[in-house]
């Protein structure tokens, strides 16, 4: 995804969405608050155009680099079951998310099954490429992508809108 699939404790302002928060499911007995599924930055159109996809079904899946996962951050990686809160346009609750799949892959090995399903009507894994390297570039994450740089390709589904 051109977006990165960023995650975040649920704190600050979106604790203030608390009936959302508890309609939504998002405090798991288990766990305790669940994670931010942030795509793309917030506040942009891209965040905009990317969680009305997946609230329509039509994105099922997002890239990030491996890179933005613990050990390298605090972040740990997304696993196979977790559920995470979907964040809209000003970070306010719109549904949850669970990873159904991840896989750690070199970029070079991403396919286009996997491009097609990020929603954003990649007809190419060359432009799922070029888009990524974009977005992964201006946020300072990398200044070329490779074909052995580690992508997380994670697919999800949306469990409550």
């Amino acid at each position: 995804m051109a977006g990165g699939g960023a995650r975040g404790a649920v704190t600050g302002s979106v604790y203030a969405a608390g009936q959302a928060f508890d309609r939504l499911g998002c405090v798991s007995q288990e766990r305790g608050a669940l994670l931010l599924f942030e795509l793309g930055d917030r506040r942009t159109d891209l965040r905009r155009r990317l969680v009305e996809a997946v609230l329509r079904g039509a994105k099922t899946a997002t890239a990030s680099l491996r890179q933005e996962y613990a050990p390298y951050t605090a972040d740990p990686l997304p696993r196979v079951g977790e559920r995470y809160v979907l964040v809209g346009y000003d970070d306010e609750p719109l549904g949850v998310v669970e990873t159904t799949d991840v896989q750690v892959v070199p970029a070079g090995a991403v396919e286009l099954p996997f491009a097609r399903d990020e929603g954003e009507g990649f007809a190419s894994v060359a432009e799922w490429w070029a888009a990524h390297e974009r977005f992964w570039r201006a946020r300072g994450l990398l200044n070329t992508l490779s074909e052995t740089t580690l992508v997380v390709c994670e697919r999800f589904r949306l469990v409550a809108p």
